[in-house]
């Protein structure tokens, strides 16, 4: 593990392995640097890969008042990290994220944007405008359980039954460690972050638009929507990826291919 710091001080944790020109994983709700280890491990032979920790989980630290620019700042001290420069792989609202870095100028050289959560079709919209807010407001009750199945049932859209299992599972109290990010990734995906916005479109790196073929329609029909709306960018489907998982190998010779 390594780690750099983010312009209001904040301590970013990674992992590097591999060598050649690097690539910078950034996670989703709910997950750490791990959770895309299986995709880099795969890259590690053609690609110096990075995963961190983004800030509020894992080893990363994290310093109030949130705000998404500090979350553009702690991808910039990575890339400051590892070179300068990389590719970017964005998954769920860390491909927001991405997106969003290479639009204030970053220096993202391509990008993979794997089942970004955009609502491109208003009846797609899942994410009510008022509910970063309202997750703050759990945080700052002590609610830390409640603000984890709120965000479950109303940003990612899960069905009650299994947000109710979820509660109830052995891996909950991780969940709820880590409660407090999910006014971040709210955020990430509310208005006006949930749909390419002028600036967004405006981004003239090469992208790459990815989902799993077994994924949710939703993320599916806007992943299919979406290169029309940027620059440069168009979309494969690999095989796999039920319920918003990535299937490393697959997703990995997408990869390696629009890399090359």
């Amino acid at each position: 593990m390594f780690t750099t710091t983010s312009a209001d001080g904040t301590t970013i944790a990674y992992d590097r392995d591999g060598s050649g020109f690097p690539i910078v994983f950034v996670s989703g709700a709910f997950n750490d640097r791990h959770t895309l280890a299986p995709v880099a491990a795969e890259l590690a032979s053609s690609h110096t890969v990075v995963c961190y920790d983004r800030r509020g989980r894992g080893d990363s630290g994290d310093t109030a008042p949130y705000a998404v620019e500090r979350e553009i700042e702690d991808l910039s001290a990575v890339l400051s990290a590892v070179g300068g420069s990389a590719a970017v792989f964005g998954f769920s609202s860390g491909a927001n994220l991405g997106l969003l870095a290479a639009s204030r100028g970053l220096p993202v050289t391509s990008l993979v944007l794997y089942e970004a959560p955009f609502a491109l079709d208003p009846e797609d919209r899942r994410t009510a405008d008022d509910l970063p807010g309202r997750l703050a407001g759990l945080i700052a009750a002590g609610r830390r359980a409640d603000a984890v199945t709120t965000f479950q049932l109303e940003g990612i859209g899960l069905p009650p039954e299994m947000v109710a299992g979820i509660r109830q599972s052995p891996f909950f109290p991780q969940l709820e460690a880590i409660a407090p990010t999910v006014v971040y990734d709210a955020t990430l995906t509310s208005p006006p972050y949930d749909g390419p916005t002028p600036e967004l479109r405006a981004v003239e790196v090469p992208v790459l638009v990815l989902t799993g073929a077994e994924t949710w329609p939703v993320l599916r029909r806007a992943a299919e929507a979406l290169p029309s709306l940027l620059a440069d960018a168009r979309y494969v489907t690999v095989p796999g990826g039920a319920d918003h998982t990535i299937p490393a190998k697959e997703a990995a010779a997408a990869i390696r291919e629009f890399l090359a």
